[in-house]
């Protein structure tokens, strides 16, 4: 119990930060911090999902943005159509546009884990460079099929009128909005973390380590596989969906390979295999950006370096260098 007591101290300082940052950061005159903290929720979201198949399931995807661009267009798509009152013409169907986000979101993620399975269903038969290169060939080929929708945008994105709706509230607010995110990250991490310790989980890692001493006994590892790529690439599609509602504007740029390699760095920094790694990465890499960008244009040359001595000096990522020294991870 008291191993567990200074853990338990810090998630209750961190969640009452979390939930007292809106009203602090407009006491202090900073209110636009609602929004990066806002912004950083969403993609420690996507980092945490990128992170269950690459920490935990050993597949390392180079195409990943392909899942979040795709929930940030179907939601883009959706409310296009319900604010110019046209239905999507869909043979042999018309399908209404709308903005609840109770339908909009979960068709983001159907769709985005729909097109994480195909993906994943033919990757799957590789592995090592193979499978990396398999991804971003992929994941290339979704953003450059955005590119060509001209009804939408093109390669000039898509604005949105507003943001969706949710019954009650009005996530117009920034407030309201930070709020509903912080609930949707913090359920879909605690989901994450009942699924790495459940035999699903087990399995995962154990294929993860030695794939075929694990078919050897008689798991079909290959399901398994697939089963989580399409559950990490359905959450990235909900933290697409956010992002979208976010900016109110969906762009290809939210699929390209540059994106998903951002999405790996947080990974990486905040510690490959843990369950709250990519959301401290996630912070780190989004806030440091922030900071850096404001003194200079070219802020990757002195990100870079801090990044790179992560990686050689912390081996378990910001993770490693907050939990205590020699303890092994239980994540």
């Amino acid at each position: 119990m008291d191993n567990g007591l200074p853990r338990l101290i810090l998630a209750a300082i961190l969640a009452a930060a979390l939930l007292a940052l809106p009203a602090l950061v407009e006491a202090a005159g900073r209110g636009y911090w609602t929004g990066i903290a806002t912004h950083v929720l969403i993609f420690a979201l996507a980092a945490g999902s990128l992170n269950l198949i690459l920490g935990f399931g050993g597949m390392v995807s180079f195409g990943h943005a392909a899942f979040l661009g795709t929930g940030a267009y179907v939601v883009g798509i959706l409310s296009h159509h319900a604010s110019m009152g046209i239905p999507i013409a869909t043979w042999p169907f018309a399908i209404a546009g709308t903005e609840s986000a109770l339908i909009a979101w979960p068709l983001a993620m159907l769709a985005a884990g729909a097109l994480a399975f195909v993906i994943g269903l033919i990757s799957l038969r590789t592995g090592g460079l193979y499978f990396i290169m398999i991804t971003l060939a992929f994941a290339q080929m979704v953003y450059f099929f955005f590119v060509s929708l001209e009804p939408y945008g093109g390669d000039d994105g898509l604005s949105m009128w507003s943001r969706s709706r949710l019954p009650g509230l009005d996530l117009g607010s920034d407030t309201q909005f930070y709020y509903v995110v912080l609930a949707l990250v913090a359920l879909a991490y605690f989901l994450k973390s009942r699924v790495i310790h459940s035999r699903f989980g087990v399995v995962l890692r154990g294929s993860r380590d030695n794939d075929r001493r694990m078919r050897a006994i008689g798991h079909p590892t290959r399901r398994y596989r697939l089963a989580a790529f399409t559950l990490a690439g359905a959450v990235a599609g909900l933290a697409g969906a956010l992002i979208a509602n976010q900016t109110e504007f969906v762009s290809p740029a939210f699929l390209h390979w540059t994106r998903s390699g951002e999405m790996l760095v947080m990974v990486i920094l905040g510690g490959i295999g843990t369950v709250l790694g990519p959301a401290l990465g996630a912070t780190a890499f989004l806030l440091l950006e922030e900071v850096f960008s404001g003194w200079t244009e070219h802020w990757m040359i002195v990100l870079g370096p801090l990044l790179l001595a992560v990686v050689l000096f912390a081996k378990r990522g910001l993770w490693g260098l907050v939990s205590r020294p020699g303890e092994v991870p239980r994540d």
